[in-house]
């Protein structure tokens, strides 16, 4: 058999997983999962009570019947049941962290980058009107140096 000088199964595995990508991934799944729970505890101690204000505590009560006789709950509930409740709940949530994440994370990371590139951009004209300046100045310096030295003898 001829060995190959391909990289092994367990060095491709390896190189994979310490790829900076894979790890910012990761630390991104367990940030969101606490954040998750945040947004989940504001929506049941906040949101909840405010709209119990109008209704019941929970928005996992509100439900239509779809067809009747709709009676009980859990296993013993008869009828076909919408929840649109707990759908209501679950946007508003999606909603909270949507934008938790757009205005502490998205928005705040586009002006820092727009910022960045605005210095960029004033770095490079400034340099170009540095060259310029710089022309214009040698310019001036042949110019003087011409003149002092006066008309030359013609030469035919």
């Amino acid at each position: 058999m001829s060995e190959k000088n391909d990289p092994s199964l367990w060095q491709g595995f390896k190189a994979f997983l310490m790829r900076g990508n894979v790890i910012d991934l990761a630390v991104a799944v367990v940030i969101g999962t606490a954040f998750t729970n945040i947004v989940n505890s504001v929506v049941k101690g906040v949101i909840n009570p405010v709209i119990g204000a109008f209704g019941t505590q929970s928005l996992d009560s509100y439900s239509s019947c779809l067809k009747g006789p709709c009676t009980g709950t859990g296993d013993t509930a008869t009828g076909v049941r919408i929840l649109w409740g707990s759908v209501l709940g679950a946007t508003l949530s999606f909603l909270i962290t949507a934008a938790v994440v757009y205005f502490l994370m998205v928005l705040p990371m586009a002006k820092y980058l727009a910022r960045q590139e605005a210095r960029r951009r004033a770095k490079e004209s400034a340099e170009e009107i540095i060259e310029v300046t710089e022309l214009e100045v040698l310019k001036e310096i042949r110019d003087a140096l011409v003149a002092q030295r006066g008309p030359g003898p013609d030469r035919s």
